[in-house]
């Protein structure tokens, strides 16, 4: 047998996949598109191919330390801020209305509104969510009671209305921060809570854990989905910090 059938064959791996880092240098300059990263003097180019660009000189530094970060390959998967501003340029422009519907799609199932049926879990849920939905109905002008059960809760068309208004106002990184705060935490809430500013993100991440929260102290909690948490709370954080930078 030879020492190559001895060691196996050997699955290709995402890392494979990844481009070789081919620069030296990053550095962010001022464009007439916004303060854009640029790679040894060379502007970087979008999926969609468009300039990679920010609104403000913060927000592209933030960027630019990804890229400077990379080691021998480029790993999108490690550079957040710089994938929520491939949303805001490739994406929100052209797709408004439907990154706006589902936003909204999520009122009806909003983490917020729906209660277990354990009587400690519902009073953290209600210590932690409540003040959330009072200041969605006091600054949103959204009022969304809370039910008990997962079947989706009946939304007020007026409600329905202040949430589409409130979104509609938002600029193209306002809004790709928003539906991706809302995915991430399953909550529309949250989402315009994080865009407000009502709650840092750390805040906002945490409130979105009070079910698992609850499980881990019951039952205990796998590796598995303690390395799946610490990626949503590093997404939610670069989502904090992007707008932050705004």
């Amino acid at each position: 047998m030879s020492e190559k059938m001895k060691e196996g064959v050997r699955l290709p791996s995402r890392e494979d996949g990844l481009p070789k880092r081919f620069y030296k240098k990053v550095s962010v300059a001022e464009t007439t598109g916004g303060w854009a990263v640029q790679l040894d003097g060379r502007g970087i180019k979008t999926p969609m191919k468009n300039a990679l660009a920010a609104p403000t000189r913060v927000l592209a530094e933030l960027m630019a330390a990804e890229w400077s970060a990379q080691g021998e390959k480029i790993d999108p998967f490690i550079m957040p801020v710089t994938r929520l501003a491939h949303g805001a340029i490739d994406s929100a422009p052209s797709n408004r209305p439907a990154i706006i519907a589902e936003v909204l799609k999520y009122a009806g199932t909003d983490l917020m509104r729906h209660r277990g049926e354990d009587a400690e879990l519902v009073k953290r849920q209600k210590a932690v969510w409540d003040p959330y939905l009072d200041w969605a109905e006091a600054a949103l002008g959204a009022k969304l009671p809370a039910v008990e059960g997962i079947m989706p809760a009946e939304t007020a068309p007026q409600a329905l209305d202040a949430l589409k208004a409130k979104t509609e106002s938002y600029d193209h990184w306002q809004l790709t921060a928003l539906a991706q705060a809302t995915a991430l935490t399953t909550s529309a809430v949250l989402g315009f809570a994080l865009v407000e500013g009502q709650a840092s993100a750390e805040e906002i991440f945490t409130a979105s854990r009070v079910d698992e929260d609850f499980q881990i102290e019951n039952w205990g909690e796998d590796a598995e989905a303690e390395a799946r948490a610490a990626r949503l709370k590093a997404e939610c954080l670069a989502i904090g910090a992007m707008l932050e930078a705004l």
